[in-house]
């Protein structure tokens, strides 16, 4: 098993975008999480030859898909790696706001004005991100105890490894006592420019990307706290605490923290 003690530079993958190691992080115990034992990215349907060595190199135990039947259809499976479990746990309904997402995929500027301006773009990602929290409680208790158990190294990845991943990522990071402000600051980083998702329109013309377009495809396709901070918040509102959260949501005992802490960190 291949594991890192430090961080390395990122290897430039060519089919994978927004693939990063989620150690060196600290906790408030004054631990940091470890390297090489937790990893999150975008989607590896088009991982190339040299990607699968890549992956293959980090020793994984499992790798957690959480997009639905819909994403897979439209990006295609995961390459499969040998002797990697894959375990596909969708975080959104497969007709989930399909009606939407062909919109912004199809629709033309007036039709984008609509549905994602004046702030409605903005708006249904934190709705998407409170309605994780407080929908997907199962789903994300299911990640917790397998990593507690038996599945690390893990790569948890959705379509873009922005939004999906990205809240799995942090609600582990919280299990095991990570400063929110770390998981924030990990979280934001899927905005650089080299992470960021391709975004795709069907259209060829010119006006199909134009500078307005992109404007309003921005809050879709970007990580800004205000979306995590509004699950964050989510759970203080409905839970009360974290600890509340973890033990009576997602039903994470005392002991299934502290194996999450012995496998993450150190």
């Amino acid at each position: 098993m291949t594991q890192q003690a430090s961080p390395s530079a990122e290897p430039d993958l060519a089919g994978v975008r927004n693939f990063r190691d989620v150690g060196g992080l600290p906790t408030a115990d004054g631990r940091r999480t470890r390297y090489g034992r937790l990893f999150r990215s975008g989607h590896l349907a088009h991982a190339t030859e040299s990607d699968t060595a890549f992956f293959h190199s980090l020793g994984l135990h499992t790798i957690f898909d959480f997009r639905n039947a819909a994403d897979q259809e439209l990006e295609g499976p995961d390459v499969e790696l040998t002797g990697v479990r894959n375990v596909n746990i969708p975080l959104s309904d497969p007709a989930d706001g399909a009606e939407f997402w062909m919109m912004v995929r199809d629709g033309n500027l007036d039709q984008l004005r609509e549905i994602l301006d004046d702030g409605k773009a903005a708006a249904r990602m934190t709705a998407s991100y409170r309605r994780m929290i407080k929908d997907r409680t199962a789903e994300h208790s299911r990640v917790l105890h397998a990593l507690a158990e038996d599945s690390v190294p893990a790569l948890m990845h959705c379509a873009a490894g922005k939004d999906r991943a990205g809240l799995s990522i942090a609600v582990t990071l919280l299990a095991v006592g990570v400063e929110p402000d770390a998981i924030r600051a990990d979280y934001v980083k899927s905005n650089d420019p080299h992470r960021r998702y391709r975004v795709r329109r069907s259209s060829a013309s010119p006006e199909a990307m134009n500078d307005e377009v992109m404007r309003l495809l921005a809050p879709l396709f970007d990580a800004r706290a205000e979306y995590l901070d509004a699950a964050f918040a989510t759970i203080e509102e409905t839970w009360g605490t974290t600890d509340a959260y973890l033990e009576r949501g997602l039903r994470v005992t005392p002991g299934v923290r502290e194996a999450l802490r012995e496998r993450l960190t150190e």
